[in-house]
């Protein structure tokens, strides 16, 4: 068993106000996508105008926001929100879905692209090679909060997390950060150049995340308040599933057009 490294999830505190590592995680995802879409662009010498970066990313976060925001309120505790419907605002107590903020950054990223009269797809491609940078940095946050932990095990590289009761348990947010983040943006970054048609690479992000996602919820404690659907499968197996035949359904119309 490996001891879990307890850190500080405050970096620091100012009067009433504290610097979080979730928060400066999230920080540091959407800045490192922002610069290497900026990358992308320049070195493929796209024409989106000066502004463009920095338009799209303020529809992409915001669409993020809400996005996981209400995907969590809708997917994982939609009767607790009901009778309490104040709580959705409650963003300090926690609670965001990747799947939520996926589709909330689709839709901003439509609207955008509709406004702007740019292709959809081909902005798209160029976001999303990016993405696994910030979902890497979110489970990263996730560990140091000691949140989303795995489940009870005896291999020898499990925690025993702090609100996780005194039994070993995966490190599944590592594992994520591993899959999610470092190898699918490996995959994708070496892809990118490889010539496809726009959304391609789009699909190919909505099938391996999917796969990826779909494999760790194995060793990803459910939550409390859902458990299992569907015998031994969770809501984040359900909505992963339903990533990676869309994934399958661009992919196939996308290389067809």
């Amino acid at each position: 068993m490996i001891p879990y490294p307890h850190i500080d999830p405050v970096i620091v505190r100012i009067g009433p106000l504290a610097v979080r590592w979730y928060g400066m995680m999230y920080l540091l995802g959407f800045t490192s996508s922002y610069l290497l879409v900026r990358y992308q662009i320049k070195k493929t010498g796209l024409n989106f105008g000066r502004d463009f970066v920095d338009s799209l990313y303020s529809y992409l976060i915001l669409g993020l926001l809400i996005g996981a925001r209400l995907g969590y309120v809708v997917f994982y505790d939609l009767p607790e929100y009901i009778g309490n419907p104040l709580e959705i605002f409650a963003l300090w107590h926690g609670g965001m879905s990747f799947h939520g903020g996926l589709i909330g950054s689709v839709v901003a990223g439509i609207f955008f692209c509709k406004k702007t009269k740019i292709d959809f797809w081909q902005v798209a491609d160029l976001v999303i090679v990016t993405a696994p940078i910030g979902l890497g940095f979110g489970r990263l946050g996730n560990f140091i909060n000691g949140e989303l932990y795995g489940r009870v095990t005896d291999v020898p590289w499990a925690m025993v997390f702090p609100s996780g009761g005194p039994l070993p348990r995966h490190p599944s947010q590592l594992y994520e950060f591993f899959l999610e983040g470092v190898i699918l943006f490996t995959v994708l970054w070496i892809l990118k150049n490889k010539g496809f048609r726009t959304g391609v690479l789009s699909s190919f992000f909505l099938i391996l995340y999917g796969i990826f996602r779909f494999a760790v919820e194995f060793f990803r404690e459910p939550d409390v308040q859902l458990g299992y659907i569907f015998g031994p499968f969770t809501m984040g197996q359900l909505l992963s599933s339903s990533m990676i035949g869309a994934g399958m359904v661009i992919l196939f119309l996308r290389r067809n057009r």
